[in-house]
């Protein structure tokens, strides 16, 4: 059977080659059956410069990623401009300076106010929550409560702002306008998050430059900064808020830091002013925690009040002085619940409800804004000279 079945296979082939006169085969007509390569997600060099499709299917890249983002986010992103009136100097006047030290030559001198006059400037960005008027931004960004504020939109419509609510626990404030159907912002979760996804950031840029976008990735989670100016006295610790490689410049405070989705991850609060790159923002979680406090109350959450000012006793520094962890009081604020309750200065307040107060687990400020005003601490004081005290706090209500 073998010899047969060669015997075959010989006779085949010869008259092949006799019907096909012997001519050599024409490989640039040949072509391969293969399924398309998009159904195993394989694309190929782009020599046109165009997007491939295949099958009908458009090849996702980050440029188109950003692109849909912003058009599909930026109309719900907006400018927040400041109107207040700021002090004139006459420079030219020899005799319209003076010494705030006293005396006609006390050292520094200064030029004296000649008059005033009323500036509009572009400050900070926010973002639209609700179709009837209800912006997000920052606190600091509308902090001066003498002045006025307005609300810009992308299309160049400016609204006064009405009213604002300022969170006396977070660096977050809503701001009223009188408007209906407005864009409005998809919300994402924060608590999702993951170190090295797409990060986009939209914002005004240094005040000037409004619906500037800049991307990255989310750089790290749950860092705790202070945020503020280094000599403006008003510097606030911040807890869990996400690190990103998307360029933030003053003025991006508020805006929005979105996922490639469109979903609004966090809000934009502040830049490491020594690094390149390094930027925060603020949760939407906690936003959307809020919100929900706000939409029952009419207003944020109370802040609690202990009334004083400390320095956490690290670990290191526990063992090199031989004192408890926990929080050094360095002040008292007078008729404060810390006062009221019999803490002194020196006092290192070690437990709060049995728990001690660690620098690693959030420090005192964590313990204090987990709490309500009204809400009593007990608390453990290490004194100097080793006495061990146990006071009852009651807290108060904190300035907003």
């Amino acid at each position: 059977m073998k010899r047969v079945f060669i015997v075959i296979t010989i006779l085949a082939i010869i008259v092949l080659l006799r019907i096909g006169g012997g001519a050599p085969i024409d490989f640039s007509k040949l072509r391969f059956s293969l399924p398309s390569p998009s159904k195993f997600g394989i694309v190929g060099p782009n020599v046109g410069g165009s997007l491939p499709s295949f099958d009908n299917k458009r090849v996702v890249t980050e440029e188109s990623v950003t692109i849909d983002v912003f058009k599909n986010a930026s109309p719900a992103v907006v400018t927040v401009g400041i109107t207040k009136n700021q002090p004139v100097f006459d420079r030219s006047d020899p005799f319209g300076f003076y010494s705030p030290f006293g005396g006609p030559m006390g050292g520094f001198m200064m030029p004296r106010p000649s008059g005033s006059q009323q500036i509009k400037q572009d400050i900070g960005s926010g973002f639209i929550v609700r179709s009837d008027g209800l912006v997000i931004t920052n606190k600091h960004v509308v902090s001066d409560t003498q002045a006025k504020y307005r609300v810009i939109t992308t299309d160049n419509k400016s609204f006064d702002v009405q009213k604002i609510y300022r969170d006396p626990i977070n660096d977050l404030a809503i701001l009223k306008i009188a408007a209906t159907g407005l864009p409005v912002v998809e919300m994402g979760d924060s608590d999702k998050l993951q170190v090295g996804q797409f990060a986009i950031a939209i914002g005004t840029a240094l005040g000037e430059f409004r619906a500037t976008v800049t991307t990255g990735v989310v750089s790290g989670l749950q860092r705790g900064i202070t945020a503020g100016g280094q000599f403006s006295g008003d510097a606030e610790k911040l807890d869990n808020v996400i690190q990103t490689s998307a360029a933030i410049n003053p003025g991006n405070s508020g805006g929005p830091l979105l996922n490639s989705s469109g979903q609004v991850i966090g809000v934009n609060v502040a830049v490491a002013a020594d690094g390149q790159n390094i930027g925060f923002s603020l949760p939407i979680n906690l936003v959307k925690d809020s919100l929900k406090t706000f939409d029952t109350n009419g207003q944020f959450a109370k802040k609690a009040f202990l009334g004083v000012e400390y320095r956490m006793v690290t670990r290191e520094l526990s063992v090199l002085n031989e004192i408890p962890e926990g929080a050094y009081v360095q002040t008292v604020v007078a008729d404060s619940p810390a006062d009221k309750a019999g803490i002194l200065q020196d006092d290192i307040l070690t437990k709060a409800d049995g728990k001690n107060i660690r620098e690693s687990d959030g420090g005192l400020t964590k313990i204090i804004s987990s709490h309500k005003p009204g809400d009593v601490i007990d608390m453990t004081i290490y004194r100097g000279d080793g006495e061990i005290k146990n006071v009852k706090v009651t807290l108060t209500e904190g300035q907003q």
